[in-house]
């Protein structure tokens, strides 16, 4: 199921690259300046756990494909939840954008998670990270 939901998903990626080659030779230059947008997918042992997480959070908006499958919306990113064993700690870092970091970080705590390392600075700006109910190491930065 994994392995047919990542070849999906490049077909997908593959498909809107080859939208923006098209709208970028066709002169849409509104759609060509848009950043590509990542996309991160979470093995999550509990689908409406992770959905409630997510959304309370980032505000993120959910459209579910079964049983299994439940694909997210947001400020400057899209992604997918898998009914599977969760991952927990390791792998790469998320690094979701925020417009106000102190909310955010306030959202993380009302609903449940775990702040690792408080707000601070890098060469990027500002962010925090924190655990989500699942263990994940995730960030929020504030959006330049």
């Amino acid at each position: 199921m994994h392995r047919v939901l990542t070849l999906t998903a490049l077909s997908l990626a593959l498909a809107l690259s080859s939208h923006a080659r098209a709208a970028t030779a066709g002169g849409d230059a509104a759609a060509a300046a848009k950043p590509p947008k990542a996309y991160v997918e979470f093995a999550v042992p509990d689908l409406a756990r992770a959905k409630a997480f997510y959304g309370a959070v980032f505000g993120w908006t959910f459209t579910d494909y079964g049983t299994e499958y439940s694909s997210f919306e947001g400020l400057g990113t899209s992604g997918g939840f898998l009914h599977a064993k969760a991952g927990g700690g390791g792998g790469p870092l998320a690094v979701f954008p925020v417009t106000d970091l102190a909310a955010a970080l306030a959202r993380v705590k009302a609903a449940g998670g775990t702040v690792t390392h408080p707000i601070f600075s890098d060469p990027g700006g500002q962010r925090f990270h924190f655990r989500d109910l699942d263990g994940y190491e995730v960030a929020a930065a504030l959006e330049p």
